[in-house]
């Protein structure tokens, strides 16, 4: 599916008297995978690899045009498809994740989260019903919650005009509930429960899912991109490595 997207792309930059492409896009796609599960360094790619100065370079052309953002939502698309739902999602959950960053990160591009206490980076997510990834951003780690998920809901707006409810937790403030409305989204806050020891909030967990999935991809287990717009890359092949192949039933279960 993703190959049609991919070829068109590299075709439509291939100008008069370059040579033909040497290596394969399915090749090109494996390593970044690759990285992104193990989180090696680019040039510590095994040799059966194309060279590694081909695969980072098509990996920030991807990036820089939005084709990586594209082949995650085709990816997302076909399988809301395959568990019986719209291709457009018609619900989605928010939440942050903050996470310890590695020493590739400059010092003005961390934050200490308070509440967590964690010095790093912040994931502002929101995905639909069944955890896969609408929105991305990523943030400072002192950046409030709200202030991320007034950025999301615009970025959700614009991309999915079609999502009328998103539901939250409690650490949202009432001003992300208007800016819902003013988006035309109704977002829904959903209380903890008063009971004593850990209980998964109906219909708001798939998230933690979600970011149970980034935290086994080794570049998002300790956020090691010093630019946050290559963090947000690697948290859409994350999602691509764990979408591909799936069926009803499989790896992606629908949250109730």
């Amino acid at each position: 599916m993703i190959e049609a997207v991919l070829v068109q792309w590299r075709e439509a930059r291939r100008g008069l008297g370059i040579r033909p492409p040497v290596h394969d896009l399915r090749e090109i796609v494996n390593a970044i995978l690759y990285v992104a599960r193990t989180g090696m360094a680019w040039e510590y790619l095994p040799h059966d690899f194309p060279p590694y100065e081909t695969v980072y370079d098509y990996c920030a052309k991807w990036e820089g045009d939005g084709t990586t953002q594209r082949v995650d939502d085709l990816l997302g698309e076909r399988t809301r498809r395959s568990h019986g739902s719209n291709a457009e999602p018609t619900a989605a959950v928010i939440d942050a994740q903050s996470v310890k960053t590695s020493a590739n990160v400059a010092e003005t591009g961390q934050g200490i989260d308070a509440g967590r206490k964690i010095k790093g980076r912040k994931r502002h997510l929101i995905t639909d019903t069944l955890g896969l990834v609408l929105a991305v951003l990523i943030t400072a780690a002192n950046a409030h919650d709200t202030v991320g998920g007034k950025h999301l809901l615009d970025d959700l707006a614009a991309a999915h005009p079609h999502v009328p409810k998103v539901r939250a937790d409690g650490g949202y403030q009432s001003s992300i509930l208007n800016h819902g409305a003013s988006l035309g989204i109704d977002v829904e806050v959903v209380p903890r429960p008063r009971t004593k020891g850990f209980e998964p909030l109906p219909k708001r967990w798939v998230i933690e899912r979600t970011f149970d999935w980034l935290m086994q991809h080794r570049p998002l287990a300790r956020d090691c991109e010093a630019l946050p717009r290559r963090s947000r890359t690697m948290i859409h092949w994350a999602m691509a490595n764990r979408m591909r192949g799936t069926s009803p039933g499989c790896r992606v279960r629908r949250g109730s």
